[in-house]
């Protein structure tokens, strides 16, 4: 047999300083990026604690260790810009600006939920915040994406619309890359040069199968070339880096010159699902990518540039708790759906 080959990740330090330039950002970006992840990471923590109390039912994924993507990116974004998730789908949402309270409120089934908890976990949706909605399948969401993506070129070029283009960017993981959606969608994007991003949230896992042993061309961002578009491998820890990638992606697409696939290397630092045991992965591996903690890495960058007041970041570590449990405050409190409006929602009312 062959050996196999597995995909080297360079170390933070090294590929932030290839990658970004750090003193260029402020303070008040630096202290807001900090205190996304730690809203991301707090929500998830007591979306753990809910479900083992059985606030919560069927299949919930969380999003820990891989907060760096999704701040780095939503929230170089505007108010009018488009987020396409998957069934990770909580953090995405709370950095494109749905309040907790919402989407903890849809994990608990009640109708105060920002899907009036018809959705759940896996589908978390604003219209307000041109969310676009998890899915529960893998690729699901990449048409969608597009489709969004497409609109803005269409009300620009068609119905003469002088704004700038809407981005749209679209999230998924390692293993949605070997499907077909994958592929039609990169070609259509470059074809009509549609104003998308695509974010491939590589984690190393597609539920219990190393991304190593399920494709024979490991580095995802490599697959970009047979379409024409740029393809960009960027730490996935670092969310400086992060949004330094995402910052040109988005003003490429802004500016019409079509789309970019972004591969993040980062690390699920908790099972595939809320009942996944996680046995499959070694704790040898676990630890490594423990140890490169997007948020505490990102804290000891902080300090050790005396960028931001240490009581500073203990006020905001606290305001972000209470946030959390005034979430969970309100979604105890709210209404479980009528069963009278079960139907409701399925289709356009008038």
């Amino acid at each position: 047999m062959c050996k196999e080959k597995k995909k080297t990740v360079l170390p933070l330090t090294i590929l932030s300083n290839v990658i970004s330039n750090k003193n260029d950002i402020s303070k008040d970006i630096i202290l807001s990026l900090y205190k996304d992840m730690l809203l991301g990471r707090y929500f998830e923590d007591m979306c753990a604690q809910m479900y083992y109390r059985g606030k919560m039912f069927g299949f919930v994924h969380l999003y820990n260790g891989q907060e760096a993507v999704s701040t780095g990116v939503i929230k170089l974004l505007n108010s009018e810009d488009y987020v396409c998730s998957t069934y990770r789908d909580h953090v995405h949402a709370l950095s494109k600006g749905v309040h907790p309270q919402y989407v903890m409120a849809e994990l608990f089934g009640k109708e105060t939920g920002c899907s009036k908890g018809r959705g759940g976990s896996m589908h978390i949706f604003s219209a307000k915040h041109n969310f676009l909605g998890g899915f529960a399948f893998i690729g699901e969401g990449i048409p969608i994406a597009l489709g969004a993506s497409f609109q803005s070129i269409y009300r620009k070029q068609i119905l003469n619309n002088n704004s700038l283009l809407n981005v749209t960017v679209c999230f998924f993981g390692d293993g949605t890359t070997n499907n077909g959606q994958f592929f039609e969608c990169l070609n259509m994007s470059v074809l009509w040069k549609l104003p998308i991003i695509f974010v491939v949230e590589n984690n190393q896992w597609a539920i219990g199968m190393a991304h190593h042993r399920s494709t024979s061309s490991p580095e995802i961002h490599k697959k970009a070339q047979a379409f024409g578009l740029p393809g960009i491998e960027v730490d996935g820890m670092d969310v400086l880096a992060i949004r330094s990638v995402a910052n040109k992606a988005i003003a490429r697409a802004r500016s019409g010159k079509g789309p970019t696939l972004i591969e993040a290397l980062t690390y699920r630092f908790r099972g595939h699902s809320l009942a996944d045991p996680d046995e499959l992965r070694s704790m040898q591996e676990k630890k490594a990518w423990l140890a490169r903690d997007p948020i505490k890495s990102f804290k000891s960058y902080i300090i050790r540039n005396q960028l931001v007041d240490l009581n500073i970041l203990s006020t905001t570590e606290l305001e972000v708790q209470k946030n959390i449990q005034h979430s969970v405050d309100f979604a105890l409190s709210s209404s479980e759906p009528k069963l009278d409006e079960l139907k409701r929602y399925l289709f356009v009312e008038n």
